[in-house]
């Protein structure tokens, strides 16, 4: 490794530790030279995923991209660092297992069905961005499709939601009957 320091390629390694069980390693290193300390990263490349966008466009598959976008999403809510990494090497695990190409539509969507079970807010927000909302009433349809889900995986008939109890006020005709 090149010193970040002085340049120089002679270096010997101090310390080194296994990170994400196994799949990297991290080497604190000591240059000869200056006797600067500086820290490396080694992760094993694999053969790439690419990713087909909406454009046509290939590019190989960026697990950072992911990070950023469920992180903005979960911007300022209840969610732990830890659940987004945990979502993330799902869905990584799905564009790894899907083949050598996968469609940013189906990446989109595996982090959309996973969100909705960490943050429904931060679904919401994702999907904002993934689906392109362009007014209120996209935001409303997402709404509707998340109570409906919600409704469905819950097993909720929607009795006793807001909403949705039997209307039991009479109008002013049927009033002045009683």
């Amino acid at each position: 490794m090149r010193c970040p320091w002085c340049g120089s390629t002679d270096d010997r390694v101090v310390d080194s530790r296994e990170l994400e069980q196994g799949a990297a390693i991290r080497r604190r290193r000591e240059c000869t030279a200056c006797r600067s300390r500086f820290t490396t990263y080694e992760r094993a490349t694999e053969a790439g995923v690419v990713v087909l966008k909406r454009s046509g466009q290939r590019e190989p598959f960026q697990r950072e991209k992911i990070v950023a976008g469920v992180l903005a999403a979960c911007k300022n809510r209840p969610v732990e660092e830890g659940s987004v990494q945990e979502l993330v090497d799902m869905v990584e695990d799905i564009a790894r297992t899907a083949g050598p190409e996968i469609t940013s539509e189906q990446i989109g969507r595996a982090v959309l069905d996973r969100l909705r079970s960490l943050d429904e807010v931060a679904s919401v927000r994702f999907a904002s961005v993934y689906k392109g909302f362009e007014g209120v009433g996209d935001f409303a349809r997402e709404l509707g499709l998340l109570d409906s889900t919600g409704s469905e995986s819950e097993g909720r008939t929607g009795e006793g939601q807001p909403g949705t109890e039997p209307d039991t006020t009479l109008a002013p005709e049927q009033e002045h009957a009683r």
